[in-house]
């Protein structure tokens, strides 16, 4: 494809899911009204049973599963017979992985670590075959390693792996963002569009929406509240990124006891700049 054609066609999305891929629904319905400026171009998951993949096969998208509990059965019924990552790959992600620090069962961290980055290594086979600009991970439900993140990401100021998550980052973290600000007692809620970092939920926040919780809401409530803006929320980043606005950057902040604070912060560049400027 020539970069004329490139251009015409706009960004080029892959996506990856567990489930029933709603955010991916308003990121097809997004793309398909011109909202986004691009198209998605796979859609790939972890879980064979995701009814989201009937989503993309519905518009004509190619897709793949890799299945990661085959994978840690796997290697649960033999880890001496499993195909474990090259040592120098294996070395490289604990050495930078946030994910599981110490002091962690060993075995332990050698199973996750193991079977994960085999994982990683098949996902990152099938995306081989499609050329794209970004990755969204649309409720894709396993944190990444640097061996994935490593080899998607080649530029620091311009990640290329985007995440949704249900709640206001950097507060509750982890799997059941709604949950943990219902049962917190919050009184905001919220979702949150980040790029991806070595650790769960830490990457530079893009973009936050927020809802009241009221006396009266439920879970069910909160979380209905929660998805209905990160519909909106996902693509609205999306295409900051595909009008080449956002740029990683380093902010430090000095402490008024002397100490100081560095932390990488997305800055949104006005919709007349780029930044390439």
């Amino acid at each position: 494809m020539s970069e004329k054609e490139h251009m015409n066609q706009g960004l080029r999305i892959g996506a990856l899911i567990s489930g029933s891929g709603t955010n991916l629904q308003a990121i097809l319905d997004a793309c398909k009204s011109g909202a986004i400026s691009g198209r998605v171009v796979f859609v790939g998951s972890d879980n064979p049973a995701a009814t989201g993949l009937q989503r993309a096969t519905d518009q004509g998208i190619p897709t793949f599963v890799v299945d990661y509990g085959a994978i840690i059965r796997k290697y649960t019924a033999d880890p001496t017979a499993f195909n474990a990552p090259q040592r120098a790959d294996f070395e490289m992600v604990m050495g930078r992985q946030q994910l599981m620090p110490e002091p962690t069962d060993p075995a332990k961290r050698l199973q996750f670590f193991s079977t994960r980055i085999a994982a990683e290594a098949e996902l990152l086979s099938h995306m081989d075959t499609h050329r794209f600009d970004l990755l969204v991970l649309a409720g894709f439900m396993r944190n990444l390693t640097p061996y994935f993140i490593d080899r998607i990401n080649s530029d620091p100021f311009h990640p290329r792996i985007m995440n949704i998550h249900p709640a206001l980052l950097p507060a509750f973290p982890g799997v059941d963002g709604y949950g943990d600000t219902f049962r917190y007692g919050c009184r905001i809620g919220g979702c949150t569009v980040h790029f991806i970092d070595y650790g769960e939920d830490t990457g530079p926040i893009i973009g936050q929406k927020a809802f009241a919780i009221e006396e009266t809401d439920s879970l069910d409530t909160v979380r209905k509240k929660g998805l209905v803006l990160e519909w909106q929320l996902y693509p609205e980043c999306i295409q900051l990124f595909a009008d080449g606005r956002l740029r990683v950057i380093e902010t430090i902040h000095a402490l008024k006891n002397g100490t100081e604070v560095r932390r990488k912060t997305v800055r949104i560049h006005p919709s007349h700049e780029t930044t390439e400027s």
